[in-house]
């Protein structure tokens, strides 16, 4: 089937997030993480770094001057409402885990996408210090380092190894007070959490916080594309580039596996498997 227009500009949309992605990558790495010069944020938003800022600035030279008319919301710029009425939308963590930046550690990530009327439609990950780079485009499934990626086969809920915080495992979290039996870890930056259980090295992830769309409008594009389902803790599909800019937590597995966590946290016990 020949290529349709929608198809070759969802390329050269991908093509220029993978290369603003790289070009990021490169920028970052200049920076020492323990010598980076911090701060924190008002109102308790965390930490940025020199960092984040420079990062910020190549991102959005480099996309606004590619796409003028897409609209922009960076975790990193003084959000504006114009992008509300844009159909598409760069979506943008300069730095996903300014924390683990920060400490000196490898794990932390690039996360971008572009969003068109509320869904991602073209997302990267990018990890530059562990050479790993996630890329998925609506309906053309999601690759790292050009492998494509399949979620695991969901595993019963007490077997399977999650992806989730101390506080998401908190007995009030659960019905009846009753934490499920499975293995549980964590990872730094969120984009990183989605992309892995994408990549099949865990089962699920959850955070039931509410999360920025800067943080997991490229995971849910990945781990959708990869065969997950996601949603917020309620089984809400999850929407990007709403005025808050923001949704009630992430749930994402395979379909059966997503259900029986939905099932289990509270708030949630007559979630259908069908999200």
């Amino acid at each position: 089937m020949p290529e349709t227009k929608a198809d070759i500009d969802q390329a050269a949309d991908l093509t220029l997030l993978i290369d603003a992605a790289l070009a990021a990558g490169k920028v970052a790495c200049q920076f020492v993480g323990p010598e980076t010069k911090r701060w924190d944020k008002p109102d308790g938003a965390g930490p940025v770094t020199e960092a984040d800022l420079a990062v910020n600035r190549l991102l959005e030279d480099t996309l606004q001057a590619a796409r003028p008319e897409y609209g922009w919301l960076s975790e990193e710029t003084e959000d504006s409402t114009l992008r509300l009425d844009k159909t598409r939308v760069f979506v943008i963590d300069p730095i996903d885990g300014t924390r683990s930046f920060a400490a000196g550690s490898k794990t932390w990530a690039h996360s971008l996408a572009i969003v068109e009327n509320g869904f991602p439609y073209a997302a990267v990950v990018y990890l530059p210090q562990r050479d790993l780079l996630y890329v998925a485009a609506l309906g053309k499934g999601a690759t790292c380092n050009s492998e494509t990626l399949a979620v695991n086969p969901a595993p019963d809920i007490e077997n399977a190894h999650v992806l989730a915080t101390k506080i998401t495992m908190q007995p009030e979290n659960w019905s009846e007070h009753k934490v499920p039996q499975f293995t549980h870890s964590h990872r730094p930056s969120l984009a990183y959490r989605m992309a892995r259980v994408a990549d099949g090295s865990y089962d699920a992830m959850i955070t039931l916080r509410p999360t920025w769309d800067w943080d997991i409008a490229a995971g849910d594009l990945i781990l959708r594309e990869a065969g997950a389902v996601t949603s917020d803790q309620f089984g809400t599909p999850l929407r990007f580039n709403s005025k808050s800019a923001q949704n009630a937590g992430v749930v994402a597995a395979a379909r059966p596996l997503q259900g029986a966590l939905l099932k289990r946290l509270v708030g949630a016990p007559n979630r259908s498997q069908d999200l």
